[in-house]
């Protein structure tokens, strides 16, 4: 039996980083960009309004006030997407519209609220600092500066750039193909006639739902049945895909296929990782490929699923943040454990007066898929641990973290096994973000309740 943190140290070292595709940017959003841009000129390119105003040069209208307005002429009205190529003197003026661009000759433009229009002559009625109301060439980006480096996830924000840059596609990682099989007579498919003794086949959905949620592409390969012949057969279709996932099979029951099969078929690095839920799990190389043989168990596919094969996937894509956000709670209720194994306790995450509280779903049992519908995080209680105590403080990891709100709370950070720490109080660090809650009064929103 391998230890948590082993098991994953074990499993990124294999995952290989996929290759890289080029994408018109819309369809870039949610991936991880593959290249380096540069900005290939100023942004904004020339200097220009800010707002609807006049174009001004200061020294016409230092000291103006509404008891002593400057009176300019006006020369012209620029509206956005044209260029002023005329002549500037002194008193002159251009009345100028919100983007642009600023008339050589001008250093400085008065917003039209401080003005009165008469005929051709404008009144300026209060006279800003010199250069106001000006966004200068450049202030955004400069041309040659790094605006984006591989390795970022792209975002709405980093697709508006690339447009501004006229960059129409995009150099990105490709998303892993993901084939997910689950394995045994016991199982039927979603829409087969419901039988005595049978179960649904529940885990190949909650496992693309999981594949898609990190970015992957799950790939179906429906049931594999207890013989040899089948289940040959659906893991070489599997062996198609960038990775092979795999539930059931891999305990040591008589009609466990699965580890012999896997075992002949490659070479399987371990089988049981010391961890509850999710004991008997495998991780090797088929065909170069890697696969992972996850409980059939509902809870314990998930959260091996969360633990190992969701930080390969992201990987894979690109990511350099592998990890869900993980905080510091306090628990609600006592909480005993077994000795040399690492426990992920399904829990519920309250907020009160600016502190995080932990309380367990209810029953903790394998097969209880209902209390990971109502999970919002996974209390972590360390091997060595046999009992956490209420009033406890406790690692949590965040299962539906968005982080928005919140304050970041100064203290240890949350430890978890495998993972890298960092400094005290750092609010970023390979992913993990821990918060308060702010909230204050019924209908705030806070990050963890939702």
């Amino acid at each position: 039996m391998i230890l948590v943190e082993e098991a994953l140290r074990l499993i990124l070292e294999k995952i290989p980083r996929l290759g890289t595709e080029r994408l018109p940017i819309l369809q870039a959003r949610g991936r991880v960009l593959a290249e380096d841009i540069l900005c290939s000129r100023n942004i904004p390119p020339w200097d220009n309004s800010a707002m609807d105003g006049y174009a001004v040069r200061w020294e016409d209208i230092r000291g103006a006030c509404r008891e002593k307005p400057a009176v300019l002429r006006v020369l012209a009205d620029l509206p956005a997407g044209q260029v002023f190529k005329g002549r500037v003197g002194p008193g002159e003026a251009v009345r100028i519209m919100t983007g642009a661009p600023l008339p050589a000759g001008f250093d400085t433009v008065v917003q039209v609220e401080d003005t009165e229009k008469d005929g051709d002559r404008v009144m300026i009625l209060v006279a800003p600092e010199k250069g106001k109301n000006i966004r200068f060439s450049g202030e955004d980006v400069k041309a040659g500066e790094k605006i984006m480096g591989e390795g970022d996830l792209l975002r709405p924000a980093h697709l508006g750039m690339l447009a501004s840059l006229q960059r129409c596609t995009v150099s990105v990682y490709q998303c892993p193909r993901v084939a997910i099989l689950s394995t045994g007579d016991e199982l039927l498919e979603i829409d087969d006639p419901w039988e005595d003794g049978k179960i649904v086949n529940s885990n190949s959905y909650s496992l693309a739902s999981l594949v898609s949620e990190c970015g992957g592409v799950p790939l179906q390969l429906g049931i594999a049945r207890d013989r040899r012949e089948d289940l040959a057969a659906k893991i070489q279709q599997g062996l198609a895909a960038d990775l092979l996932v795999t539930s059931g099979g891999v305990s040591v029951g008589d009609y466990d296929l699965v580890k012999n099969m896997l075992d002949e078929l490659g070479r399987m690095n371990f089988w049981k990782v010391a961890m509850r839920p999710g004991q008997p799990l495998a991780f090797g190389m088929l065909s170069g490929k890697p696969l992972f043989g996850l409980p059939g168990n509902p809870v314990s596919s998930m959260v091996s699923f969360e633990q190992f094969v969701r930080p390969s996937i992201l990987k894979m894509s690109g990511h350099k943040n592998l990890f869900r956000p993980a905080l510091q709670a306090i628990l609600r209720e006592d909480i005993p454990k077994k000795a040399g194994l690492v426990h992920f306790i399904r829990c519920r995450l309250i907020c009160e007066r600016g502190k995080v509280y932990a309380t367990t779903t209810g029953e903790q049992g394998s097969g209880i898929l209902s209390s990971m519908v109502k999970a919002q995080g996974l209390v972590v209680l360390p091997r060595e641990q046999t009992l956490a105590r209420a009033g406890e403080e406790v690692s949590v990891i965040n299962r539906r973290g968005r982080g928005a709100r919140g304050v970041l709370k100064k203290g240890p950070l949350p430890s978890i096994p495998g993972r890298p720490q960092g400094k005290k109080g750092s609010i970023s660090l390979e992913g993990f973000l821990f918060f308060v809650c702010t909230k204050k009064r019924l209908g705030d929103f806070c990050v963890l309740c939702g």
